[in-house]
């Protein structure tokens, strides 16, 4: 069955970096899209940034320039670089497994990993 399992979370300074990873198996990771999405207290599922299977990454324009979505096929992880992190960067980071290869649709997610930034 499909299994996404993020990890890397944590509490940093603003302005301080994190690298989140997603471990998948179950399905051909390879070939598939994969998709960062995040979930701030009280507010709803938001869409971070997708990877295509062939490494190309789009992004969120709030993210644009400070994030970076990369994958390595070879070990069916994904990841997700974060620098210069800001207060409103708190979430819970949860990776996706999209549906199509061009869209943010998704089938299933992980369990989450939680960042939290202080000013």
């Amino acid at each position: 069955q499909v299994q996404l399992v993020e990890s890397g979370g944590g509490l940093v300074h603003a302005g301080g970096s994190l690298r989140l990873s997603c471990a998948a198996s179950g399905f051909p990771f390879t070939s598939t899209t994969m998709i960062w999405f995040r979930q701030a207290p009280g507010k709803g599922l938001e869409w971070v940034a997708r990877i295509n299977s062939g490494g190309a990454g789009i992004y969120a324009d709030f993210v644009k320039g400070r994030f970076t979505i990369s994958r390595d096929n070879t070990k069916n992880m994904l990841y997700l670089q974060m620098n210069n992190l800001k207060p409103e960067d708190t979430a819970v980071y949860y990776c996706a497994k999209g549906e199509t290869p061009a869209s943010n649709l998704w089938s299933r997610r992980g369990q989450g990993t939680q960042v939290t930034v202080s000013s």
